[in-house]
């Protein structure tokens, strides 16, 4: 199956042939299978918001290339608009974004720009909402008489509106409350579970990272770290705290069994995992004890 994103020797350098050069992402060769929902985590400067921005065409390689649907991005400028609808883009705090005097009109923009029909706009309006949790009758409210959540929830439909084969989330969360942080990343893997396609979701938070995706991409200086399984990237969980990031509570709690002695997997985060693990643990304990 073709990648829905592949990059060849992806580099980018801010400010080049300046005393404020800097290079943010460098020498990257990544391919994201279509389908996948991958957390994409670093420490701040780490450049994984600056990757990001490269898979929809906001920032252009300062050398090597980038394939959607084994199409280079680049090859022809005159396609990027359509590359853009393709892959859409939420940024932190997207609500500031917002600016028609309806949910309605602030959904169907993008589609509008689109040039899909009136009937299209409708269907895509009220389908979006529908998997972000806003109710019909919301849709004629002013976005601004909305709560910070419901003004995020607007501002994410307005993405998925436009039904973009690829759906990109930094920080999704930011600001948000837990209960209300809860509720947007359960509906983003509704929507991913209902629509299949390719979701990257952005985020400080391991633990929201282990709890919904099943791939992992770490940045780390700039460069890609790691980038597989979610299973198989906690197994570094050792190597992912020297960078300076928290790994999810349970991992780190069976990290310390096993470096105890006791027989456990070392890769475990989440708790149907844990609760497995430690009944085998358990259960081997109780035929030693009975000399089984």
């Amino acid at each position: 199956m073709m990648p829905a994103i592949k990059t060849e020797r992806l580099t980018y350098t801010y400010s080049p042939g300046t005393p404020f050069c800097k290079t943010a992402v460098d020498d990257v060769n990544l391919e994201i299978e279509e389908g996948a929902f991958v957390g994409v985590i670093g420490h701040t400067g780490s450049g994984k918001s600056t990757l990001i921005q490269h898979f929809n065409g906001l920032l252009q390689p300062t050398s090597g290339k980038i394939y959607i649907d084994g199409e280079d991005l680049w090859a022809d400028k005159q396609k990027l608009r359509a590359f853009r609808f393709k892959v859409g883009l939420v940024f932190q705090y997207p609500e500031y974004q917002l600016f028609e005097d309806t949910v309605y009109k602030d959904i169907a923009f993008g589609p509008r720009n689109m040039g899909m029909s009136e009937e299209e706009i409708d269907k895509s309006v009220r389908e979006a909402a529908a998997f972000v949790g806003l109710k019909e009758k919301t849709l004629d409210r002013s976005p601004f008489e909305l709560s910070g959540g419901q003004k995020r929830r607007v501002a994410i439909a307005g993405v998925l509106a436009m039904k973009p084969k690829v759906l990109i989330l930094d920080e999704p969360t930011a600001g948000l409350d837990p209960k209300g942080r809860d509720r947007i990343l359960s509906q983003i893997r509704d929507y991913h579970s209902q629509v299949k396609n390719t979701v990257l979701l952005v985020s400080h938070s391991m633990e929201d990272v282990a709890r919904y995706c099943g791939k992992v991409l770490v940045m780390n200086h700039s460069r890609l770290f790691l980038y597989g399984d979610t299973a198989e990237v906690f197994e570094h969980a050792d190597e992912i705290r020297e960078m300076g990031l928290a790994v999810p509570q349970l991992t780190r709690i069976f990290h310390r069994l096993s470096d105890a002695g006791y027989p456990v997997r070392r890769n475990i985060y989440t708790m149907e995992e844990a609760r497995a693990e430690l009944e085998k643990l358990y259960a081997s304990k109780e035929r030693g004890r009975m000399g089984c």
